[in-house]
């Protein structure tokens, strides 16, 4: 069945029915109305939106309906991971192809009710309209404690910079699937689910705000431009050691001459990039449920600029800048997705 068959509100009936089973506890006013309502406490609340286009973010040849769905909610939470956040309501604003088959669509929230459950989070409403392409909005809405939260700009000279767990698999993982390339299964798989299923540090961003970490940002414009990002927000610069970036064993294994390109300017790892000082991530290391790397320092000297340095401390180049969109080039147009 074609979703003009099944009409706009034959979908939100078949929408609610998906994501309310993923829930553990009832809105108070739930999908259906003119608005979600739900009753919160929390000091401080988070909102994020982040928008995928068809053939700008994600391609369907490449990319399963499932994983898109995955995905889009992922970006998301990754956002509230960033500022050390808890997501808790998700709105959902979907263009569509009237020729799309229904069960693809039904694909696609199953994908982001399963990422929901993980994190408890509601997905409480949206919209859906006629489209000439698929174009997948999520906003989320979450919360954080009181004089817990991360930024961009709480970066100070002297202090550290660290990463989360690997860096490069996504990129990866996009070269490997828009090139064709054929590797070996346990890579392949793993590359492309590091792409499209990319997992929230949602947990770890708690752990950075609850015990001092008080800058970070999630990676998902590369690694050298979202350290650029802290930089310029915090006045500061920075040094970065080349031979200390966490590039994913699988990376190094299967694209031993672009490693660490992928890592710095492949993008959307979404690990978080974040500064503290020493004593402080010694701390948060022993807490995190994945590896921390140190990876280079704040300096108080060329705001925003961020230096890539070889083990002998010579400045290196990068061979290119990570994404930015409506930025003039070869291939900009064509961010991983």
């Amino acid at each position: 069945m074609k979703v003009s068959e099944l009409g706009e509100f034959g979908l939100i009936e078949l929408f609610a029915e998906i994501v309310t089973k993923s829930r553990q506890e009832p809105l108070l006013v739930d999908i259906g109305d003119d608005a979600a309502a739900w009753r919160s406490d929390a000091p401080i609340q988070l909102a994020t939106c982040d928008a995928m286009v068809q053939d700008v973010h994600f391609t369907l040849s490449t990319t399963g309906w499932r994983e898109l769905g995955w995905k889009a909610l992922s970006v998301n939470l990754s956002d509230i991971a960033a500022m050390g956040g808890t997501p808790k309501h998700a709105l959902v604003s979907l263009g569509l192809p009237p020729d799309i088959e229904v069960d693809d669509v039904v694909q696609l929230y199953r994908g982001m009710a399963e990422l929901a459950s993980l994190f408890d989070v509601a997905v409480c409403g949206g919209d859906v309209v006629a489209s000439p392409l698929v174009v997948l909005s999520i906003a989320v809405m979450g919360t954080a404690q009181e004089g817990q939260i991360l930024t961009r700009a709480a970066a100070r000279p002297g202090e550290r910079i660290a990463v989360t767990g690997y860096l490069g698999a996504s990129a990866a993982g996009l070269a490997m699937l828009k090139g064709g390339l054929k590797l070996d299964e346990e890579t392949a798989s793993s590359l492309r689910e590091a792409h499209l299923k990319p997992y929230p540090r949602i947990r770890e961003g708690q752990i950075l705000a609850r015990h001092g970490v008080r800058a970070a940002i999630d990676i998902s414009d590369g690694l050298a431009s979202d350290l650029a990002k802290v930089c310029q927000a915090s006045g500061v610069g920075a040094n970065l050691r080349m031979e200390k970036i966490p590039v994913h064993p699988l990376v190094s294994a299967a694209f031993p001459q672009d490693r660490l390109d992928l890592a710095l300017s492949g993008g959307e790892d979404y690990e978080l990039l974040f500064t503290a000082s020493a004593e402080v991530i010694d701390r948060v290391k022993g807490l995190m449920p994945c590896p921390v790397s140190v990876i280079g320092e704040i300096v108080g000297e060329e705001v925003g600029r961020v230096r890539l340095l070889d083990e002998r401390g010579r400045e290196v180049r990068a061979k290119r800048e990570g994404w930015e969109h409506f930025a003039r080039g070869d291939d900009r147009f064509s961010k991983p997705g």
